[in-house]
């Protein structure tokens, strides 16, 4: 993931860029609005930070304008001015998110990762299929050989991810950030919980099984 970081102070400029480094994500930071906006409105970033007290141009103006020339990439906003105005103003400027200083960059990377799941799941299928499993996203509606089955809403939101991700091995982390996000306590046992009744839903009254464990890995569906 390439992230744009438009940023004047040196000391937070650099522990955003060292924290997007460390989480496996590539930064391309600029000081000043005027080299942001050239950069956001002609460079192919995942996303954008933005302080909003820049010189030259603030980054108010520099996402308006970019809003203007087209660009439709994701913007949190940093900024000291936490009133509800100022959050009002950055949002109507065309920003996703408004995020006050001081901030800890785990809630950064939290937002970062909520806005981009979002931002996906604009551009994913509403309807999702693994062998007879059939799941409409629309209607919520899950069905396995014809047959519907009911599932409860986290138990909707596992298989859903679970379908997502066919064949790739995900791991309880895993589960944990993306379908509770990161509203959970790491000790609790929720994800073995709902996959055992996942697993009586979906797999019990059939042959064939879709949901595996991979022992000291995570869970399949395939």
């Amino acid at each position: 993931m390439n992230i744009l970081l438009i940023e004047d102070d040196a000391k937070t400029a650099d522990f955003i860029a060292k924290g997007f480094t460390q989480s496996g994500f590539t930064a391309t930071a600029v000081t000043s609005g005027l080299e942001g906006l050239n950069q956001l409105s002609s460079g192919p970033f995942d996303i954008a930070v933005v302080d909003v007290m820049l010189p030259g141009l603030d980054g108010i103006t520099l996402v308006r304008r970019a809003r203007q020339a087209g660009c439709t990439t994701p913007v949190i906003f940093l900024s000291a001015k936490g009133s509800v105005e100022d959050k009002i103003m950055g949002l109507d400027a065309g920003g996703d998110d408004y995020l006050s200083k001081p901030f800890s960059f785990t809630e950064l990377l939290a937002r970062i990762q909520a806005m981009l799941r979002r931002t996906q799941n604009r551009n994913q299928p509403t309807t999702l299929a693994v062998a007879d499993l059939s799941m409409d996203l629309i209607s919520r509606k899950v069905t396995r050989g014809g047959k519907r089955i009911e599932l409860q809403p986290q138990e909707f939101s596992l298989l859903e991810y679970l379908m997502r991700n066919t064949g790739r091995v995900v791991s309880r982390t895993m589960i944990l950030e993306n379908v509770w996000e990161y509203n959970f306590d790491p000790q609790t046992n929720i994800v073995e919980t709902r996959l055992c009744r996942l697993r009586e839903k979906v797999d019990k009254e059939f042959e064939r099984k879709l949901i595996h464990t991979v022992r000291g890995f995570g869970y399949v569906l395939e």
